[in-house]
């Protein structure tokens, strides 16, 4: 038996490759409740239920997976649109404004997220809040040499920034570009369009974890009586 919470990831999951149609270029998004979304995607090619999908994966472990369902990825120098994007989020507020990057892949997720024609964001309702930057850290991914000087932009900005360190490895968490993750402690975002631009205007950062008006479709998951629920916004 899996546990409730569970559960109501894999319905969400669930709901969210139900929306895929066949003949589509899929964004596939990286963490946990995304992943159930990509084991679904490929379950329904498996069944006949869609077909000719192609996946362009936001993650290593995005890519890994669909290789696992049988989801044929493409590149994005080989596509020209993307259909239908599905990703998880950190936090998310009543705009459908997001802090992603918690799993340190936000700059990939942000090109493919932003291309797609209809973004679908799956998260469990404890991800959402009334102002952006209240729960979690704001990641920052800047390229190595500007490290010093990017934290000092920050902390002008009136953040908190610690560089980002590995759990079961010595040294910091390294992107899978090859860079570092600054994480922001702001005491709250108040315009998270101006803080996003504002941040990926110093020089040597590639790009930061605010999603601003990206979202079209919030898919949420929440634990009622002991039984996975659905709404969205």
């Amino acid at each position: 038996m899996s546990d409730p919470v569970t559960t109501m990831k894999q319905e969400v999951g669930r709901a969210a490759a139900n929306r895929v149609q066949s003949d589509s270029i899929v964004g596939l998004g990286s963490g946990s409740t995304a992943a159930y979304a990509i084991e679904y995607i490929g379950d329904r090619l498996a069944k006949g239920e869609i077909k000719n999908i192609v996946g362009v994966p936001t993650s290593f472990q995005a890519e890994v997976l669909a290789k696992e369902f049988k989801i044929p990825l493409v590149t994005l120098d080989a596509i020209d649109h993307i259909d239908i994007a599905i990703d998880g989020a950190d936090e998310v507020d009543p705009q459908k404004n997001m802090i992603k990057g918690g799993g340190a892949a936000h700059t990939r997720e942000k090109v493919v997220d932003s291309l797609a024609n209809e973004f679908i964001v799956v998260v469990d309702d404890g991800k959402l809040v009334d102002k952006l930057g209240s729960t979690f850290l704001l990641p920052v991914e800047v390229i190595p040499m500007a490290l010093a000087p990017v934290m000092r932009s920050l902390a002008k900005l009136g953040g908190k920034p610690e560089l980002r360190m590995a759990a079961k490895k010595a040294g910091p968490v390294v992107t899978d570009q090859g860079n570092l993750v600054i994480d922001v402690k702001f005491d709250h975002i108040t315009n998270p369009g101006e803080m996003e631009k504002t941040i990926n205007n110093f020089p040597g950062v590639l790009e930061n974890g605010l999603f601003v008006g990206v979202a079209d479709l919030v898919l949420v998951g929440k634990i009622v009586d002991g039984k996975p629920e659905i709404s969205q916004f």
